[in-house]
């Protein structure tokens, strides 16, 4: 199953929650989700009864879609946290969190998980220094995560970093807004990534 290239805010009032998709637009309360709570289509406002499946099923299009990850590298991922030793429900969103891509969004680089892709695909990220252009590339504690001179400018990673003092930033990465680089400090514990996934419905799904 490709990556979700649909239209982002349709996804979130079908799953019912709001998934960091819109960036600027959802800080200001302007997202079509709190417009119309309720699925999309002729009969979403209709409730339906939803089965032990499909409560699994959702959580992990949650975990899949907020992330911006393929069906294809969401199972490789459960696969590992599943042969590590603890929670695999918290390993899993350990090792998504540790994506290049998402620890630009935490780093306030990016406004959008999805517009932090395209900064890694585009060449615009330095790890240590070098180029890494893999929204995949897993980043270490410790690891230097850094714009490039040329796009320290850029309007759009300008007004991102300008949106953190409204949004905050997470404990677990240490940023120098004015020189655009920041130190992924640690991996985070589970109690600390706020985000509305219940990953035990994930475990089950594919435990079964």
């Amino acid at each position: 199953m490709a990556r979700y290239r649909g239209p982002v805010e349709k996804l979130e009032r079908r799953l019912g929650v709001s998934l960091a998709l819109k960036g600027e637009r959802r800080l200001a309360g302007k997202s079509a989700l709190e417009k119309r709570p309720y699925a999309p289509g002729q009969h979403g406002q209709r409730k339906a009864k939803v089965s032990e499946y499909g409560l699994q099923l959702r959580e992990k299009q949650k975990a899949k879609f907020m992330y911006g990850v393929s069906e294809k590298q969401f199972r490789r991922l459960f696969a590992e946290a599943a042969r590590r030793e603890g929670n695999t429900g918290a390993l899993l969103i350990s090792l998504l969190e540790q994506r290049l891509d998402n620890v630009v969004y935490r780093m306030g680089f990016a406004s959008t998980r999805r517009f932090a892709r395209q900064l890694v695909t585009h060449g615009h990220i330095l790890v240590n220094g070098k180029r890494v252009d893999i929204p995949s590339y897993r980043v270490r504690a410790g690891e230097k995560i850094e714009i490039v001179e040329k796009s320290k400018e850029n309007p759009q990673i300008v007004r991102a970093i300008e949106l953190t003092n409204q949004t905050g930033m997470v404990a677990w990465v240490d940023v120098e807004k004015d020189k655009k680089y920041g130190i992924f400090t640690r991996i985070p514990e589970r109690e600390e990534v706020i985000i509305p996934v219940e990953e035990r419905y994930i475990v089950e799904l594919y435990s079964k």
